[in-house]
């Protein structure tokens, strides 16, 4: 099966098992959605849940986010992980989106990188899911799963997105980034398959016998 057989079959595969994939990170806007987001480097969506309803308490725009102290953030955030990182930059991002945005969050990829703790990754996630730009945004389950299926060789998680976006239509970007992290959590997950067990890499390469060991982001 050629590549671009592949993707066709992921495509419809994934678009049958997910046909209306919900965004895992619970938010009401564009800026809760943002916070969520930056949490989630290195955290669990499950966690980052349990843990903004705390924090979107006390706040849930710029304005008021910006009059928590760093040290008030850095508590309620401190199970994500990186909390002191994390509260500096969400401190310092709803700063700017009052000074410079209107505390508005910003609609280019532009702005959204130039804000603290944003990188490509939560300006691409944000642009898709609040603002519907076609993008695609990828973690580790879907630079994972890139590689067993054979669409990217794994150098980078910016060649996997490059690769990514050339094998599936630009209007499925938004629906197929999620529904393959929902299928990397339930059926290929880091420590299991390896390539070899669940129905897609089964279903695409049913003569391998050698584990894929993929490359990290």
């Amino acid at each position: 099966m050629k590549i671009a057989e592949r993707a066709e079959f992921i495509d419809r595969e994934l678009a049958s098992l997910y046909p209306n994939p919900p965004i895992p990170l619970d938010h009401t806007d564009s800026f809760t959605l943002l916070i969520a987001v930056l949490l989630s480097a290195q955290c669990t969506d499950v966690r980052v849940n349990k843990i903004t309803p705390k924090l979107f308490k006390l706040a849930t725009d710029p304005l008021n986010m910006s009059k928590l102290s760093i040290d008030e953030i850095n508590t309620i955030v401190r199970p994500c992980g990186l909390a002191p990182r994390k509260a500096k930059a969400i401190h310092g991002l709803s700063l700017i989106l009052l000074q410079k945005h209107g505390g508005q969050v910003p609609r280019t990829f532009e702005e959204l990188e130039e804000l603290p703790g944003v990188g490509h990754k939560t300006a691409s996630v944000v642009m898709a899911q609040s603002f519907r730009h076609p993008s695609f945004p990828v973690d580790t389950h879907i630079h994972r799963l890139a590689q067993r299926w054979k669409l990217t060789n794994g150098k980078s998680v910016s060649q996997t997105e490059r690769d990514l976006k050339k094998l599936f239509p630009k209007d499925r970007w938004n629906e197929i980034h999620l529904q393959i992290i929902f299928y990397g959590r339930e059926y290929c997950q880091a420590r299991n398959c390896f390539g070899l067990e669940c129905p897609i890499c089964k279903s695409l390469f049913p003569a391998r016998k050698t584990k894929i060991v993929t490359k990290k982001t």
